[in-house]
């Protein structure tokens, strides 16, 4: 019933070349032009800027509750911190998804 074939020295070739001929495209695929900015010459990454947004949204927010409200965020070392990077996340699949 169960018969063993061994595969011919050809048949093993051509499914190693094969291999070697995939493996490189699918590393290749994600390496599309990003989105970037030009800034002063010099080309910064769009997540970049996405993420210095959310840290300026993010200190001007704590900068606002430091009048008196800041006793309603507890927690401020890992809420500030999240705030950002939700406010970065959310640019960056509003502009660039």
């Amino acid at each position: 019933m169960n018969e063993n074939k061994e595969h011919s020295p050809t048949t093993t070739r051509t499914v190693v070349v094969g291999i070697a001929l995939i493996v490189p495209t699918v590393w290749i695929c994600g390496c599309g032009d990003a989105p970037s900015f030009d800034i002063l010459g010099s080309y910064f990454p769009a997540w970049l800027v996405c993420i210095l947004i959310g840290i300026a949204v993010s200190a001007a927010t704590g900068f606002c509750l430091s009048a008196g409200n800041q006793k309603l965020i507890r927690w401020s070392i890992v809420t500030y911190p999240c705030l950002a990077a939700s406010i970065a996340f959310t640019l960056w699949l509003m502009l660039y998804s």
